[in-house]
């Protein structure tokens, strides 16, 4: 299976635009690009039920944890003028290619 590509980054501000937690915003914590996924800082919460373990030194019990969302789920936020956006890629003058925010034409990487 070919691996999908997704414009949003490890640390992109994104919104969350369909399912359980839409309208929230957070932070890319992991991508995985193998399943076209993100986590993001403080969405998507599951109950992962642990067990003991003293030689690593894990409490059992139901741990809260944020579960991977999949990336046609969010839209990133630009950094320039706060509004979730579609993003597009241009070169600049120097050779580097870089997104920048289809609504203010503002760069995203800086």
């Amino acid at each position: 299976m070919a691996e999908l590509q997704t414009p949003i980054r490890r640390n992109d501000n994104v919104v969350v635009t369909a399912g359980k937690d839409r309208g929230k915003r957070g932070r890319v914590l992991k991508v995985l690009r193998e399943k076209n996924r993100l986590v993001i800082e403080g969405v998507n919460f599951i109950n992962r039920h642990t067990k003991p373990n003293p030689q690593k030194n894990i409490k059992g019990g139901v741990m809260k944890r944020e579960a991977p969302l999949h990336a046609s789920n969010v839209q990133l936020v630009c950094p320039e003028c706060g509004a979730q956006t579609r993003i597009g890629h241009k070169l600049l003058g120097d050779g580097r290619k870089v997104r920048f925010c289809r609504k203010c034409q503002g760069v995203v990487d800086k």
